[in-house]
């Protein structure tokens, strides 16, 4: 069953700006194939709004803060009116569907069937998912893990849209139950930058927020495509190119939003066709030449400094920060031809662009995936916060490294707790006030997870929320280790993939979404998320739920740990009639959350106060550190290219609306590589050929699809790029950067050959 894959696949570049009346028509579209046409424009009025709206389920772009009403973008609608979907799955759908049958259906066509609607196990005999009470899922779950020979052969895996009081509860369960068994979406996405951050400045966050960019004199963007990723920012660009703020682009494709702009808010605008640059430059780096780029940058900088005495913030370096010589030895004695080879750029577009950056008394440097999944990824995060040291652009208004998070609350779920490798400082207060005894050894990440359920080390895996099977690298070993495991346990709102490649025991629980109404004990609950500038607000849904069987993620978590726990003194079942009660004791627990009831019903909320942002750097010598990195390798060997993997715009994370993709002119097509012309034509390719892609592991073995269309494409030669999840399959579970422990999803090596 394949409902999307209709019409012969279309390829025609997309000249229109991003979102404006192309998105007005996306969506219009969506609504009525949802049939959505009153549910989906009340959403609009509700999302990202203070005082009693409900936070967008999709990215972590933060909530405008000048009362804006229509705070909302292209994908979040599609990603609301997905979830409001009047579609069902319960006993019925599985009493006709075996699962066997379900694996040949596309992962589309399955998240199409629709919503939840109760606890289901698998039965083995029928090949299906049968109901099962709550209460007996929870126990089977207690029992699960009660029967393990170590609680370190438990996974608890998150993705990134869990509320904060439901992610307070879920580490506590595990930590009470004795493992750091908590891997989350992070470990694949912004790892590098959590460990930079941390290295450099003594935070795992950015040090900017949103009044920071509205006062930057310089933004340099890299490694986003902010029309999808991040369409909400395409906002913050256009004031900022209104004000005359410079705008560099870095990123091997110019992606849509990296040109001009019409936001669907800006009634006049919109009326009248008026479109808004969003960059002054943009900049095509080969895949993984980012660090070169930025080095090149300080270079330039360090020899604008001979004459120029205002070019380096002297007093900032000697004041605030240490290595700053030894960082000096290492740019003058890196050759420019090495710096233009490796970065695929010519010495004069670097030297502009640190023109630029001089240029500006406040820079902000923002980056997402494209600079993070690579072996060097955390060098190049410090290479970025070496670059903003050099003029002081840490603590200032209009300054600092933003990283951009992908998920909603992805940077909250760290904030709350989902860490593999905890601090101790945080255990102890967890111990203290929670009056448990936390394990103290590091847990297993995702790339380990999967590594110890081949192994049989993990033996029980929860997922709470998203779609591991398809998130994380290598899809057949991934899919392989979740069936040896014994026990399975799926907290999803949406039938997916990761519900076909389960263990001997199997149960799906099914969660209120972010938009339904959550009545416990004491009256309608509200959940607090972070945003990815560390703003902490509200989230309150507006809707009744899908199905009266359905529990909230607290409530969820609760049942099970209580099932597992039987002689636990955490009060779970009070934690759960009233959230206060969770913040209460997450106030007690968290640096930056004092009086948390309190401020979080603030109309915007607060900000979580953070160290380096006043120029205190928690970080061994007390003062910001530079890094003096070697300059990597990441030129393709000949005969091979660099490819790395992507969203599509009709998608978020896993999730796949259509096989179209607006921006870069795809349509009806999903199964394809983007390749720069010249490579195309030494390997006697033309638009549309079938080919094979293989690539080669750090071990040396090989994965490969088949059958993919050969698109061309504005891309540096020996430079590819497809969509995720599709092409996960050719990320190794070996291949994983020795820095993060991410995997290399944006750096494979690959050969693209005709099908035979």
């Amino acid at each position: 069953m394949d409902e999307q894959r209709e019409g012969q696949p279309e390829f025609k570049p997309y000249h229109h700006p991003a979102a404006g009346w192309g998105a007005a028509k996306s969506v219009t579209q969506f609504l009525v194939r949802e049939r959505e046409l009153v549910a989906g424009p009340r959403a609009i009025v509700k999302m990202n709004h203070e005082n009693g709206g409900f936070d967008c389920p999709g990215c972590a772009w933060p909530d405008d803060t000048k009362g804006l009403h229509l705070d909302i973008c292209e994908n979040g609608i599609k990603h609301v009116t997905w979830e409001m979907t009047r579609k069902r799955v319960g006993a019925e759908f599985f009493a006709a569907h075996t699962l066997s049958e379900l694996d040949g259906w596309s992962d589309t066509a399955l998240e199409a069937q629709g919503r939840l609607t109760e606890p289901l196990r698998y039965d083995e005999k029928t090949d299906r998912y049968v109901p099962i009470s709550w209460d007996k899922a929870f126990e089977l779950v207690g029992a699960a893990l009660r029967g393990l020979d170590s609680p370190d052969q438990a996974a608890f895996y998150t993705s990134g849209r869990l509320g904060n009081e439901a992610t307070f509860l879920y580490q506590l369960w595990a930590r009470e139950y004795g493992t750091n068994n908590l891997p989350d979406c992070s470990n694949m996405c912004h790892e590098a930058s959590g460990r930079a951050l941390q290295a450099a400045l003594g935070t795992g966050k950015g040090t900017a927020d949103i009044h920071d960019w509205e006062a930057a004199d310089a933004l340099f963007i890299m490694g986003v495509n902010a029309a999808s990723n991040a369409p909400r920012m395409l906002t913050a660009l256009a004031e900022a190119h209104r004000r005359g703020a410079q705008i560099v682009h870095v990123n091997p494709l110019v992606e849509a939003g990296a040109t001009r702009t019409i936001i669907p808010h800006d009634f006049v605008r919109m009326a009248t066709f008026q479109a808004t640059p969003t960059s002054t430059r943009n900049l095509q780096p080969r895949i993984g030449g980012d660090l070169a780029f930025i080095r090149g940058m300080a270079k330039a900088l360090f020899e604008m400094a001979e004459t120029d005495p205002e070019a380096i913030n002297s007093e900032f370096l000697e004041t605030c920060t240490s290595g700053v010589e030894k960082y000096r030895v290492v740019c003058e004695t890196t050759p420019w031809a090495d710096l233009e080879r490796q970065s695929g750029l010519t010495e004069a577009e670097i030297r502009a662009a640190a023109k630029i950056y001089r240029d500006a008394d406040r820079s902000i440097i923002s980056w997402c995936l494209g600079v993070t999944q690579h072996e060097h990824g955390v060098d190049t995060v410090r290479e970025i916060v070496n670059l903003l040291l050099l003029r002081g652009n840490i603590g200032r208004p209009g300054t600092g490294p933003s990283p951009v998070r992908g998920h909603s609350n992805v940077q909250g779920n760290r904030t709350c707790g989902i860490d593999h490798r905890p601090a101790p400082e945080f255990l102890d207060k967890l111990a203290e006030v929670c009056g448990i005894d936390p394990p103290r050894h590091h847990g297993l990440d995702t790339v380990g997870t999967i590594e110890a359920m081949h192994r049989g080390d993990v033996r029980v895996f929860v997922g709470m929320g998203g779609n591991f099977a398809l998130a994380a690298p290598d899809t057949p070993y991934t899919a392989a280790g979740l069936r040896k495991c014994e026990l399975t346990v799926q907290v999803s709102t949406k039938l997916n993939r990761s519900h076909l490649e389960h263990g001997k025991q199997a149960l799906i629980l099914p969660c209120l979404g972010r938009t339904e109404k959550d009545f416990q004990t004491a009256g309608l609950q509200s959940t607090s998320v972070e945003d990815a500038m560390s703003m902490v607000h509200l989230s309150t849904g507006m809707k009744k739920p899908a199905s009266p069987h359905l529990l909230s993620e607290p409530a969820i978590i609760a049942g099970m740990a209580s099932a597992t726990l039987p002689e636990s003194s955490t009060p779970w079942a009070d934690y759960v009639g009233d959230y206060d009660r969770i913040r209460d004791t997450m106030a007690q627990v968290l640096d930056g959350f004092e009086d948390f009831n309190t401020r979080v019903r603030e109309p915007l909320g607060f900000r979580i106060r953070q160290a380096a942002r006043e120029r205190v750097f928690h970080t061994p010598s007390e003062r910001a550190e530079f890094s003096t990195a070697d300059l990597p390798d990441v030129v393709p060997a000949a005969g091979t290219l660099a490819l790395g993997t992507m969203r599509s715009h009709d998608q978020w994370n896993t999730t796949i609306y259509s096989d179209d993709d607006r921006y870069r002119g795809i349509k009806n097509l999903r199964t394809l590589v983007f390749l720069n012309a010249e490579d195309m034509r030494d390997r006697g390719l033309s638009e549309f050929d079938e080919v094979d892609i293989t690539a080669t592991a750090k071990d040396g073995t090989t994965r490969s699809v088949r059958r993919y269309r050969a698109i061309p494409y504005d891309i540096p030669r020996g430079c590819a790029a497809g969509y995720m999840p599709e092409m996960n399959v050719l990320c190794a579970i070996g291949d994983y950067s020795t820095q993060s422990d991410q995997p290399l999803m944006k750096h494979l090596k690959v050969t693209v050959e005709r099908s035979v």
